[in-house]
């Protein structure tokens, strides 16, 4: 589970990124699960489109995805949303730990 601030960073990262996948009128089968799946393993923060033509909003997406994979959701805004799940093999990404006052 993320906290407040590690959220924040990450969704500073994910404003530089451009989306990697998109979801269209096939919706999430197990073949895009995969694809996300290796995905975030090789680069742990990623951000989807949702095309116009697709049944789900990005909330909907987001939220599935997340679920299905044990990922964490950063951001949704629109059509796009941004998720974060840290890599098993190699962590790139240095989450900062806050310590409590």
């Amino acid at each position: 589970m993320l906290t407040g601030k590690q959220r924040s960073y990450l969704r500073a990262l994910g404003n530089n990124i451009n989306p990697v996948l998109q979801i269209g009128k096939n919706g999430i089968d197990e073949a895009f699960l995969r694809q996300v799946d290796e995905t975030l393993e090789a680069r742990e923060l990623i951000k989807l489109t949702v095309l116009k033509n697709s049944l789900l909003s990005a909330r909907e997406c987001c939220d599935e995805i997340c679920e299905a994979l044990n990922a964490e959701p950063v951001q949704v805004i629109g059509n796009k949303f941004v998720i974060y799940r840290r890599a098993k093999e190699k962590p790139k990404i240095e989450l900062p730990v806050y310590q409590k006052k």
